[in-house]
């Protein structure tokens, strides 16, 4: 085959993949508008230890240790809440004791080396919306959290973009009415 039949092979292949991946993400995702939402953002603190066989290797395990969470719930600031509002308005519950070297030393194995304790910050967010008569409640990321905490005190209704087969929430957008 010829070095053009290769090219013009290459550009159908191409086009019959982008069509496909068109195809899949304008199916995939619809939207909702609703005037009866919140928003939440778990805020969870937890204590990791590395263990290494063979740090040369990057032959590793974790295990963690205490942990700590907090329910935030648009924007408002949650009862038991010790840290915050950060960067991000979030609000974090008190630290989780540090793990002591005895229990380090308990689960490290033989051959094994531990790295210091790491603090791990991780924030999970839903949104819950009513749709006709469903209440429906879906994974989201801190971008529909800050929409849904910036039109929650006016309950101004939002356009909701779902992602691939309505599994999660993308988008908001405030839906102001004419």
């Amino acid at each position: 085959m010829s070095l053009k039949g290769q090219f013009l092979q290459q550009k159908q292949i191409f086009a019959t993949v982008t069509r496909f991946f068109l195809l899949v993400a304008l199916t995939g995702c619809s939207t909702v508008t609703t005037n009866q939402y919140e928003a939440t953002a778990r805020t969870t603190f937890t204590w990791k230890v590395h263990y290494f066989t063979n740090p040369s290797r990057n032959l590793e395990r974790i295990e963690t240790f205490g942990s700590t969470s907090l329910l935030n719930r648009n924007g408002e600031k949650p009862e038991g809440a010790v840290i915050g509002p950060d960067e991000r308005e979030l609000w974090w519950a008190a630290l989780p004791p540090q793990p002591t070297l005895d229990e380090i030393e308990q689960r490290q194995q033989p051959g094994e080396q531990t790295s210091t304790p790491g603090l791990l910050r991780d924030v999970d967010y839903q949104i819950t919306y009513r749709s006709g008569n469903q209440t429906v409640t879906l994974p989201t990321n801190y971008d529909v959290y800050r929409e849904v905490v910036k039109a929650y005190p006016s309950q101004t209704p939002l356009e909701l973009t779902l992602g691939i087969n309505d599994a999660s929430v993308e988008k908001a957008e405030p839906k102001f009415e004419n």
